[in-house]
């Protein structure tokens, strides 16, 4: 028994030491999140800022110009996307806001493509954010000695360390040269080696700088998935200017590939707690007066013109607006009087198809009558077979007949039934218990004649026999011409073009002597 209990005990000892050490390590993962960060509980509120965005279907305008952006170098804006560079040698390109920003914390999603034939890429796609534009120059096509933020995906080895292609994030505080030579390895604040060139599905990137904390996340473009997003780099305390523009640039040189730009969002980040800064106070006051004068100027011209115009047309006054317009009701009734013209139009048709049918089965029937009234009481066996036949065959042509008769005043019934709605339609509306009662009436009548279609078409199937029935052949002819008269008929014709090739030939002779 003691030594039981001294083995509880030391199991309950070592169960309290284990709670304890799990509990400690619970509350220092806790306490390394950094409140407001994107995995803690309180996110900051994001705003979309369409000024300094861009995305399809109506990327770029009729004259090539992107809104609120500018464009330089080899950039080809359309309708989808932004080709920054094209996949020809030594290009180069860039797109900048125009405006300049000025958001504390702000987060961008860039999608795009790098793409080509080659085993290798170059030059690569650089993300800018700096104080000034940098619309031309030898880093990714935009200028050197930047002041402000450059994230470069590079796809070309310069180094020959085999470390492309990769992702660099580079600062910058205007006086520093870019180091090529090394791809920027020297420079960099952070790095991290992602394939993006040729992957099934755009390639996405997102780069958020909230309280002086940069950070990358990488979307790799093996999955159609917008948010499989990948952890690529962070750089702390990161100090970069306070106002600047937001950039886009790609360069190739001896090897080319396609730098695709799809979208370029930007969302402004505030702290939770504080209010989002109002619209109206991004707006500068010169703006504001601008725009409050052009709308009190458009307003004064719409005056003058209702004045005008009220005071050349005076009997228009007066009149509600929304008589201009069709109410729900007027729309259903025009749709059912559209409906009713075309049943209307198909029982013509089909009424018309019916007239002609009957005429031909009536010519078919005078056809076989006068056939057999020309047989005479005397025929021979075979004959009265035929005659049997022919019995038949007029016996269910008078029986189509009737029904393609019963078939004709059916529609003839429709007919009247429609046009009697339509008479009491246009004098006293529509939607009334008769109406309705008249286009039950007529999808019944339809009804009808799809069954006697149907049944005419069975009951021809049924007997075949009767599709079989000819007339009687009439007896062979006499041949016109004997055996004797087609042998003289070949022997003159055959001396007739031997006497003719003789003549050709003398006249031919004859011609030749005078050459």
């Amino acid at each position: 028994m003691a030594v039981s209990t001294a083995r509880r005990r030391a199991v309950a000892a070592h169960v309290c030491v284990i709670t304890f050490l799990i509990a400690f390590l619970f509350h220092c993962s806790v306490a390394d999140v950094v409140p407001g960060a994107p995995g803690s509980a309180e996110l900051p509120h994001r705003r979309f800022e369409y000024k300094y965005s861009f995305k399809g279907p109506h990327l770029s305008q009729s004259d090539g110009s992107i809104p609120f952006w500018i464009h330089t170098g080899n950039t080809i804006p359309s309708a989808d996307q932004v080709r920054i560079t094209p996949s020809l040698r030594s290009q180069r390109g860039s797109v900048w806001t125009k405006n300049r920003v000025n958001f504390q914390h702000w987060e961008a999603e860039v999608t795009f493509r790098v793409s080509g034939r080659g085993r290798m890429g170059a030059d690569g796609l650089a993300f800018w954010f700096t104080s000034e534009q940098g619309l031309d120059g030898p880093v990714y096509g935009a200028a050197d000695k930047w002041n402000g933020l450059g994230i470069f995906f590079d796809s070309f080895d310069n180094d020959g360390k085999k470390n492309n292609p990769a992702i660099i994030v580079v600062g910058n505080n205007g006086n520093l040269v870019y180091d090529h030579q090394n791809d920027g390895t020297t420079q960099a604040l952070g790095t991290c080696l992602r394939d993006f060139r040729n992957k099934p599905y755009p390639v996405r990137a997102k780069m958020t700088y909230y309280k002086n904390t940069l950070t990358v996340m990488i979307n790799n473009g093996f999955t159609p998935d917008k948010e499989d997003y990948e952890f690529c780099a962070k750089v702390d305390n990161m100090v970069i200017p306070a106002d600047g523009f937001f950039g886009l640039s790609a360069a190739t040189g001896g090897l080319a590939d396609d730098h695709d730009v799809l979208s370029f969002l930007l969302f402004s980040l505030t702290e939770p707690g504080q209010q989002p800064p109002p619209p109206e106070a991004e707006i500068p006051k010169e703006e504001k007066d601008k725009y409050q004068e052009e709308f009190q100027n458009f307003q004064q011209e719409l005056d003058k013109k209702k004045e005008e115009f009220q005071k050349e047309h005076p009997d228009v006054q007066g009149e509600p607006v929304e008589d201009l317009y069709e109410t729900v009701n007027d729309r259903e009734i025009r749709q059912v009087f559209e409906g009713q013209n075309r049943i209307h139009l198909e029982i013509k048709q089909l009424h018309r198809q019916l007239a002609m049918i009957l005429d031909e089965q009536r010519r078919y029937v005078s056809v076989i009558t006068d056939e057999v009234s020309k047989k005479g009481v005397n025929a021979e066996s075979g004959q009265l077979d035929s005659g049997a036949q022919l019995g038949s065959v007029i016996a269910t042509q008078q029986e189509v007949l009737r029904n393609l008769n019963e078939l004709r005043s059916s529609f003839s019934e429709s007919l009247k039934q429609i046009g009697s709605v339509q008479h009491q339609a246009n004098t006293g509306g529509i939607g009334t218990y008769e109406s309705i009662q008249h286009f039950n009436d007529i999808k019944e009548h339809l009804h009808v004649v799809k069954r006697d279609v149907d049944h005419l078409v069975q009951k021809s199937l049924q007997n075949p026999a009767e599709k079989a029935v000819k007339c009687p052949e009439q007896p062979p002819m006499p041949a016109c011409l004997s055996t004797t008269h087609f042998v003289i008929f070949i022997v003159v014709q055959s001396v007739l073009f031997f006497c003719y090739i003789m003549y050709k030939s003398q006249q031919e002779a004859a011609a030749k002597k005078f050459f």
